[in-house]
């Protein structure tokens, strides 16, 4: 079992959106996407939700395992996935970060270049797959509405069949950090942005939906 956190999962998760500077903007979109999913919910009392991003290795992995703990913070029924346009791999340094706020990684296939994770936290009932996929993998439930995170996936990513709706909500590729001395605090500054923003997506959708 891979582990190394630094703090629990529910006091980075309440304090992500606690401490989270959201521009009006972005509150707005934030907004439409959480009545979207609300609307959705309301018709099939379950909705798919498909973070979407050209890697499938960073932001995207990251915005669906803060997808799985929401659903099971505010008690819906959310499914979150992941995707990109190319396969690579789930890497390193975004499975750190999210070590080190508490979720569980376990290798259940092994591989060199794209090895397949089962993600879990402490408390939770359930576990999901992590691991880089094309957004249309089977395992990505369908319908499901799509939520790009990057600007290339949304230039990309035109016309995506499957999605019931398509929302672009970019954050900052971590990536410009790796091999430098603010590699972790980069990624840790980024995990806690996508962990805010899905609090307060889920957040409002609870509210619209009670």
């Amino acid at each position: 079992m891979l582990k190394t956190s630094i703090t629990t999962t529910k006091n980075f998760f309440e304090n992500a959106f606690k401490k989270s500077t959201i521009s009006e903007e972005r509150v707005k979109l934030l907004l439409k996407i959480a009545e979207t999913i609300a609307k959705e919910y309301s018709i099939h009392e379950v909705v798919n939700l498909n973070f979407i991003c050209t890697h499938n290795s960073r932001r995207s992995q990251i915005g669906q395992v803060w997808g799985f703990y929401a659903a099971d913070y505010f008690g819906l029924h959310i499914n979150s996935f992941s995707g990109g346009t190319e396969v690579t791999s789930f890497y390193r340094n975004t499975v750190k970060t999210l070590q080190k706020v508490g979720f569980l990684f376990q290798v259940v296939d092994f591989s060199h270049q794209n090895p397949t994770y089962q993600i879990k936290f402490n408390g939770s009932k359930n576990v999901i797959l992590g691991f880089s996929k094309l957004y249309d993998h089977p395992e990505n439930k369908e319908p499901y509405m799509a939520i790009t995170t990057c600007d290339s996936a949304d230039k990309n990513c035109p016309f995506i069949p499957s999605a019931t709706h398509r929302f672009h909500l970019p954050f900052v590729d971590p990536k410009h950090s790796d091999g430098s001395d603010i590699q972790e605090q980069t990624y840790l500054e980024t995990n806690k942005q996508i962990a805010g923003e899905v609090y307060f997506i889920f957040s409002q959708v609870k509210k619209l939906i009670s």
